[in-house]
Parts: C-alpha cells; sequence; structure tokens
C-alpha cells in the first residue's frame, strides 16, 4: 500500500459559461465538454452583446447550434422576452435543460434537434433575433440561413453568425452586414433583414 501518495490521474472536469450582464450576472452555469463543443468567448460575446444591447430587450431568439448555450443564456438574462436553444448532441441538450432549471426559468425552451431539420418544419413563430454558430469546417451556416428565410425571421430580424476565419459564407442577398470583426481563427458578424 502507498499511503499519503496523492492521485493525480483525477476525471477532466467538466468546464462553465459565465453569464457577463443582465439578470443573471455573474452565474456560472456548468458545461458538457463535448467533442466540437467550443462555447463562445467572453470576449466575443461582449462585443457581440454591446452590438445587439438596443435590440435584445423583449426580443424572441434562436440560438441554432446553441452547443453550450452561452448566447442563448445570455440573450435571456439581458431580457430577451423568449429564447429557442436548438442543440443535436443529447447529453449538451440534457444539460441545458439542467442550466434552465438551475435559472428557473420558464421563457427558455430546449430542442434536441438537427437543426436543419427543425428549420424545415413550417415556422410556428418568428425570431426577431438569431445565432448561428455551428461547428466549423461542415458548411451549415448557408444551408442555415437559407432555411431561416423561410418565414423564421421577423421583420428586420438580427442575425449573428460565428465561423472560421477564413470561411466564406454564401447568404441570402437581404441581409445586410451591419458589424465584423475577426478575432484570431473565429471571424463573427452581424446581419440584418433588409
Amino acid at each position: 500500500m502507498h499511503q499519503g501518495k496523492k492521485q493525480h490521474n483525477k476525471k477532466p472536469q467538466a468546464g462553465s459559461i459565465r453569464i457577463i450582464a443582465g439578470k443573471h450576472r455573474g452565474r456560472k452555469l456548468p458545461v458538457l465538454l463535448a467533442e466540437g463543443l467550443r462555447p463562445t468567448t467572453d470576449r466575443v460575446k461582449e462585443t457581440v452583446f454591446n452590438w445587439l444591447m438596443p435590440y435584445i430587450h423583449k426580443a424572441y431568439c434562436l440560438d441554432c447550434y446553441a452547443g453550450a448555450g452561452s448566447l442563448g443564456f445570455e440573450a435571456l438574462s439581458r431580457g430577451a422576452e423568449q429564447v429557442t436553444l436548438i442543440e443535436l448532441n443529447k447529453a449538451a441538450a440534457k444539460q441545458l435543460q439542467a442550466n434552465k432549471t438551475l435559472l428557473k426559468v420558464d421563457n427558455l425552451t430546449v430542442k434536441q434537434s438537427d437543426v436543419l431539420a427543425f428549420l424545415r418544419n413550417k415556422p410556428e413563430q418568428s425570431f426577431d433575433v438569431v445565432f448561428i454558430d455551428p461547428p466549423f469546417r461542415q458548411n451549415f451556416v448557408a444551408q442555415t440561413a437559407q432555411l431561416l428565410t423561410q418565414g423564421w425571421l421577423s421583420k428586420q430580424a438580427l442575425i449573428y453568425v460565428e465561423t472560421e476565419a477564413e470561411s466564406e459564407q454564401l447568404l441570402p442577398d437581404s441581409w445586410q452586414l451591419l458589424k465584423e470583426k475577426i478575432a484570431g481563427q473565429v471571424a463573427y458578424r452581424l446581419y440584418q433583414v433588409q
């Protein structure tokens, strides 16, 4: 027996995301560490929500490819009327549901679904703010954007798109670029429906 020796092979800890501002400011929410899951960094999130500040209050938000829910929970904290999170990964969707319970909110919906399949349905409502932050290098942005134009977007809706910096995305002609930033390998842009 090796008494007194500390175990150094601990299981990897799950990560967390932090809500930056609003009603749930400073709250940390557990995040499942899953392959391809890259929560939006606080720095990027801060910039995005500075861009969205005039529009987020009372907005209906759709977080496609929700992952850790970083953008959706931030929107909720900052006064969004309703937030819908779509996440394909079953375990990640379960974690989103657990975080919803943790925050004791009833104006957030988690849908465990493939985004493209979900958007092929007839829209039950339109959204004012949409977040598109899919897994990189899988060409989801153009397909998602095209499906969103089938009645999912309210008049003058805002769409946030996060992609790999070198990516060329084919987006609808009716989407006008409002803001754009590149941070390292990531490009993030805000569009408005014209």
